[in-house]
């Protein structure tokens, strides 16, 4: 029975409703205390407008008292926002001049004028010249991620060519770190331009590619001698000094001295057969044949790959439709090996943002106003070149500032030349690189236009309330092992319509029954989820708008025990069921929350979403665990990082006690019970095993 039926009185109306709602049977007493009450919150919220008012004054006042005591030298400026988040990192010739303009200009209505009106505090670092400002600017916007820059992703994983520091040097391909004991060729645009590269030197200077290991066990020449792409020195009757002489021809060849090259096997040959020795001379022939084949088949005239055109860096920028594509197409050794596209982030509001302030350059008096393409090349070449390899010449398909030169030649250590209107042979090479921008901007805009459409077609099919798309969050889970061995789950994200694969994460399952998939999704749900419903309830996390899991009612069913239990929404469970036959195309898609099964249909643009986000968490799932399964059973490399276990005592180790697995679980004693295992030498072994 409610209280107006017990006592026959009418409640008094919530605390903000409207005046027009209130009973006029209500008694005069009610009526005036909340009369009152509303009074004294409205007083009370106004009161706090204006203490929020008042605060954003006195720190703007702040703000601006600190851009008049800047001073005017060269250096760097940070703005953050409320959050401390950091919004846009700029140079200045005259940090006082640059950074007033900002809040003494009206940028009403533009991106400045947003970037300007989020500010809640600034950081400037002087510095001696234009260059080091470039320079430093560049460094913080790579660490610091800010919103109002262009943003280039981080590659540093260019491939190189790898000739090792050995007796019979082998070549190989290379990313990482490099050690100053070997030699290395590069860097290459590509995998493939690193593998062709390493192919021709296969064909003509028959060079070894097998590991040191094999290497240092061979009996007798591989297959490879026997079709004639290794000369064979991992025997002794073949070691001779030919291969050294292969070695330096093939480092000069990669270093673009092919003239030189084909002058010394030329007189080589020469010598051979006035000494009768017709074998050997035809050897060399077919050498000299095969790397004029080379030679001929290279889309770099020759002859004009001389001196500085020996290492070229081509760059081309391209805009369209809110995107930007910089392409860079590499020349090392006077050889074309490929090109590599680069597509930034930011693009809209960080040129816009520049172009409304006048532009960024303030070498004169006057900013110089440049386009939207200069803008976009000056910050791939800072960005890329920070840390990379500069060569000594860089085409341009647009002109850049000259401080911009000066400050990557002061960074490589070397002059380097910025040519925008070339002639000959680079105006052939600008006119590729500029055609292989254009095509790759094409292909982007093309998948995103589909990627967005798939995006749009999920939501429309689930009845998504997501206002920006762009916005949409889903994450996809899968449970992958053999057997019910090296069990792990994987956790991909959707996002932006594209998968991000540095959100990814994979879980170790531990203590449940092996094969058990219902109880490794519940460990992995709940692990992921517990902290983050916490944190959403706070509004310091975000939770996904849709949740996948790979698999049917019972999957979906155990999903929903877990957001029961920490409270979440069942709505955002979908499963994805394998259809009849377990056909692709056949899927289905099963609801926590009680809706009836969906088929989207075989050429769904919704459900190849789906099916790509659960295809890329198969993939993750499957990799850690194949991974995970390979450190299990092939553990046997760890104990190869054991000081002192050599191959005689690994292999004994691994007799006596069965395999890894094994050792592994042996104690010290029983270690020490294997020949020449000492206590100290079996407490490091069960160290590094445990």
């Amino acid at each position: 029975m409610t209280d107006e039926k017990k006592t026959g009185r009418k409640r008094a109306p919530a605390k903000g409703s409207d005046a027009a709602a209130v009973d006029p049977a209500l008694g005069e007493a009610a009526l005036a205390q909340w009369a009152q009450e509303r009074a004294e919150a409205e007083a009370a919220e106004a009161v706090r407008v204006a203490d929020i008012e008042r605060a954003a004054l006195a720190a703007r006042a702040r703000l601006l008292q600190e851009v008049a005591a800047l001073p005017g030298l060269p250096g760097v400026y940070r703005y953050f926002d409320a959050q401390d988040q950091v919004l846009y990192v700029g140079k200045a010739i005259n940090l006082k001049r640059r950074v007033s303009s900002y809040f003494h200009k009206n940028h009403a209505g533009t991106r400045t004028g947003m970037m300007v009106a989020r500010i809640a505090r600034l950081e400037t670092t002087v510095v001696r010249t234009e260059a080091e400002a470039l320079l430093l600017e560049n460094n913080l916007i790579k660490a610091l991620n800010p919103k109002f820059n262009i943003l280039f992703r981080d590659d540093k994983s260019y491939p190189y060519l790898k000739l090792s520091a050995h007796a019979y040097p082998r070549v190989s391909y290379y990313r990482g770190a490099v050690e100053k004991r070997h030699r290395y060729f590069g860097p290459f645009p590509s995998a493939w331009a690193v593998k062709e590269s390493i192919q021709l030197i296969q064909k003509v200077f028959k060079l070894r590619t097998c590991e040191d290991t094999v290497f240092n066990h061979r009996s007798r020449p591989c297959l490879l001698y026997q079709i004639r792409r290794c000369s064979g020195p991992c025997v002794p009757e073949h070691q001779t000094e030919d291969y050294a002489r292969d070695v330096r021809n093939a480092e000069r060849f990669l270093l673009g001295e092919t003239d030189e090259v084909m002058a010394g096997l030329q007189a080589q040959m020469m010598v051979f057969a006035e000494h009768m020795q017709y074998e050997q001379a035809a050897e060399v022939r077919n050498q000299i044949t095969a790397l004029s084949k080379v030679l001929q088949q290279q889309s770099v005239d020759e002859n004009s790959a001389t001196g500085r055109d020996r290492d070229v860096d081509i760059l081309a920028v391209k805009l369209q439709g809110g995107r930007a594509c910089v392409n860079l197409a590499m020349v090392r050794g006077g050889r074309h090996l490929g090109d590599r596209a680069y597509f930034p982030k930011h693009v809209e509001d960080a040129t816009a943002l520049a172009l409304d302030d006048g532009g960024e350059d303030e070498s004169q008096a006057i900013a110089v106003r440049r386009s939207p393409e200069q803008l976009v090349l000056e910050a791939f070449m800072a960005q890329h070149y920070l840390d990379a390899f500069t060569p000594a010449l860089l085409v341009l398909s647009d002109p850049v500032s000259e401080a911009l030169g000066e400050a990557l030649s002061a960074q490589a250590g070397h002059r380097v030349t910025l040519q925008a209107q070339p002639r000959g042979q680079r105006r052939i090479w600008q006119d590729m690189c500029i055609k292989g921008a254009e095509l790759s901007l094409a292909r982007l805009l093309a998948e995103e236009g589909s990627q967005q459409a798939r995006t749009r077609a999920l939501a429309d099919a689930l009845d998504l309330n997501v206002p920006d798309l762009a916005t949409l969050r889903i994450e996809c889970f899968d449970i992958s092992h053999t057997a019910g061995e090296a069990t792990q789950a994987s956790c991909v994200v959707f996002e932006s319509h594209q998968m991000q694969s540095s959100q990814y994460r994979r879980f170790n399952i531990e203590g449940i029954t092996g094969g058990d998939d219902y109880a490794a999704m519940r460990q992995v749900l709940t692990r992921r989820y517990a902290k983050l419903a916490e944190g959403a309830q706070l509004g310091h996390a975000r939770l996904p708008d849709l949740v996948l899991v790979d698999g049917g009612r019972g999957q979906v069913a155990m999903a929903r025990e877990v957001f029961e239990e920490l409270g979440l929404d069942l709505g955002l469970i979908v499963g994805v069921e394998k259809g009849e036959g377990r056909k692709v195309g056949l899927e289905e898609l099963v609801f926590a929350d009680g809706r009836e099964k969906v088929y989207l249909g075989r050429d769904s643009a919704a459900l190849m979403l789906v099916a790509q986000i659960r295809d890329e968490a198969h993939r993750f799932a499957i990799t850690g665990m194949r991974a995970k399964r390979a450190a299990v059973r092939t553990g046997g490399s760890r104990l190869e990082d054991v000081p002192g276990v050599g191959p005689k005592k690994r292999a004994q180790l691994l007799q006596r006690f069965g395999g890894v697995r094994g050792v592994a679980s042996a104690s010290v004693d029983e270690l020490m019970t294997v020949k020449g295992i000492s206590r100290d030498l079996a407490e490091e072994i069960y160290r590094v095993l445990h």
